[in-house]
């Protein structure tokens, strides 16, 4: 009991916090005049990866590159076989065009690029420069599109929107006289939650690591991987269940880009450390390997069906099932 304390109290503190700071900063963006689009694609959108962010960050600081990295791989395993599957079962998933190749080509070159410096170097501070100003250029690139009126909405953009329909809360109302005192206070509550938490939940999970005796990479790209995915988890099985399956596509496929260049990137360049030689021997490969494979399935026929969903999950319960002794 002990050791599943810590973890459930830091994952609450997560979710919550993350969704206390991402309100908060939304409002203050918008009383100081932020254009509802430029809130969207970054506050917005990468708000549900604040927990991966927190957590992946702080584990490496604690010197459990284990979890740090293991959650970023484990994260974007589960977004794609995990939520993809369960998305997909509740209604297909229909994929735009112009979409797929432009953010699924990228999702892609992401993890292939993930794998391939981990297998050259250790992911020190250049790297996550690199990784960070990768995401910088895609999220520009990106408003550039949305900006001109584009007809195909892009992952960023689908991402945003999935989190807004999914709390209202979030959608950039027009400004008042109000001060901006209430909604700084609502931000430092949200960022002194998401700290607190990320600090329990990596100490549960080290501790579980210990307690069962295995491994912290096992530990970070199962247990804290699905817990930290809970927003993208939610927000797109409510985009599937409203029938707006384009949504829960970009959703996924936003997570899985911000995961790699943003959390990757700041893990890397705030605790530089080496990616552990397990999951770059097995669990990377199978990140990629996922990835190929939705963007294939997308291809035939633009939609992802309910038997290719079951088909995603159940390779997520065999990846599981290999990876726990």
């Amino acid at each position: 009991m002990e050791t599943w304390v810590p973890l459930a109290v830091g994952f609450f503190l997560l979710v919550l916090g993350g969704e206390l700071l991402v309100r908060g900063a939304v409002r203050i963006a918008t009383r100081l005049g932020v254009s509802p689009l430029v809130i969207g694609l970054t506050l917005v959108g990468f708000g549900t990866s604040m927990p991966e962010l927190v957590t992946s960050v702080q584990a490496a600081l604690s010197g459990s590159p284990g979890i740090a990295y293991g959650n970023i791989v484990g994260s974007n395993i589960a977004n794609i076989l995990l939520i993809f599957g369960v998305s997909a079962l509740i209604t297909p998933i229909a994929v735009a065009s112009g979409a797929l190749k432009r953010d699924g080509a990228v999702m892609v070159a992401v993890a292939v690029l993930f794998v391939v410096l981990g297998l050259t170097m250790p992911f020190g501070r250049v790297v996550g420069i690199l990784f960070l100003l990768g995401l910088v250029t895609y999220v520009f690139v990106a408003f550039r599109q949305e900006s001109g009126g584009v007809t195909a909405h892009g992952a960023v953009y689908d991402k945003a929107a999935a989190t807004q329909e999914a709390d209202p809360a979030l959608i950039p109302k027009p400004a008042d006289s109000q001060a901006l005192a209430t909604p700084l206070l609502i931000a430092a509550v949200g960022l002194g939650c998401v700290v607190v938490g990320g600090y329990f939940l990596v100490e549960g999970a080290v501790n579980l690591a210990r307690a069962f005796d295995i491994s912290e990479s096992v530990i970070g790209l199962t247990i804290v991987a699905v817990g930290t995915s809970m927003p993208e988890l939610v927000t797109s099985v409510m985009a599937a269940i409203r029938k707006e399956s384009e949504v829960a596509f970009g959703n996924i496929i936003g997570s899985n880009i911000y995961n790699i260049l943003g959390i990757g990137g700041a893990t890397a360049l705030l605790a530089p450390t080496e990616v552990p030689a397990e999951i770059l021997g097995f669990d990377n490969y199978v990140m990629l390997a996922a990835s190929v494979l939705v963007i294939a399935l997308a291809y035939t026929g633009r939609i992802i069906s309910r038997v290719e969903g079951a088909v995603l999950a159940l390779c997520y319960a065999i990846y599981v099932a290999w990876l726990w002794p």
